[in-house]
């Protein structure tokens, strides 16, 4: 099986590509080779490579930069993903995609279905859940996992790495604690991922949710990094973290005050619910040692 990965150089494809190497060939291609902006490349490296199965990790994720740079995400995840798409029909590929819960807006007082009505809040929620139209538009040969609050060991930066280097300058910290959601290690959707191509096929196309278990705000996380990251021994300086709203920490984008996914549809699927989130960050941060030793 020939799997393309789009986005080699983010966190997520990173995570990706030695998880895919156990269910087929990988040929990993990031901005430099294929530039989601420009649908002509998407087009050729589809016909170069012809892949049986095409695992969309690219994205543009600068949530607050993409107020201001609307036609850019727009480009990447809104058009994109459908034309990837509209060339895995004319190949006969599957296209797994990587969607976000920031195409809801928050205001839910259970986790979010599948089926629940969207209304994303900002830019990048907008130009997500166009990519998520466009590519249902061009047929059914796809499987959306839409994910929240994600971080790993791969790429520049994430939650969980600002707030190791912080944490190391800083006596004192403050977080957010009104918006609640589910963080997500790259590592476990990427081993969900690796199940899900086997079962690629008409009766398990569709739109999916796969977070870790469990919920809690980003003080909360903040807090369990830190206590986390004592055990293993990190360099730390940070003594106190302290609880502030939304409205004191403005940003140009809104974000939804409740995010969780309801994961019930994907773990029927692979026949097990995801690793609690405090898990994936103990596994994460044990890794994390090693890589910066």
């Amino acid at each position: 099986m020939k799997i393309l990965l789009a986005g080699g150089s983010g966190q997520l494809a990173q995570e990706l590509q030695p998880i895919l190497l156990s269910v087929g060939e990988v040929i990993a291609v990031d901005r430099t080779s294929v530039d989601l902006s420009q649908p002509e490349t998407i087009r050729q490296a589809m016909a170069d490579i012809q892949p049986d199965v095409v695992v969309n990790a690219a994205a543009y994720t600068a949530v607050d930069k993409a107020e201001s740079e609307a036609q850019l995400a727009h480009a990447v995840n809104g058009i994109a993903p459908g034309i990837f798409a509209e060339e895995c029909e004319k190949l006969g590929a599957s296209l797994i995609h990587f969607s976000t819960d920031y195409v809801f807006d928050g205001s839910s007082g259970s986790a979010y279905l599948e089926t629940d009505s969207t209304n994303p809040l900002g830019i990048y929620g907008k130009s997500k859940l166009a990519g998520e139209e466009a590519i249902r538009k061009a047929g059914n040969r796809h499987i959306i996992i839409r994910t929240a609050w994600v971080y790993g060991n791969g790429g520049k930066g994430n939650f969980v790495k600002t707030m190791l280097r912080l944490g190391k300058d800083r006596e004192e910290l403050r977080v957010v604690a009104d918006q609640i959601g589910s963080p997500t290690s790259t590592a476990d959707l990427g081993a969900a991922t690796a199940q899900i191509i086997p079962l690629l096929g008409l009766e398990s196309f569709g739109t999916y949710q796969y977070t870790n278990s469990g919920v809690c705000s980003w003080y909360d996380f903040a807090i369990a990094i830190f206590e986390e990251a004592e055990k293993l021994g990190f360099p730390l300086k940070i003594k106190r973290v302290i609880p502030i709203t939304t409205a004191e920490y403005p940003t140009p984008a809104k974000r939804p005050a409740f995010s969780v996914l309801s994961t019930v549809k994907i773990s029927a699927l692979l026949g097990t619910y995801p690793p609690h989130w405090r898990q994936g960050l103990r596994q994460m941060l044990v890794k994390q040692l090693t890589v910066d030793s």
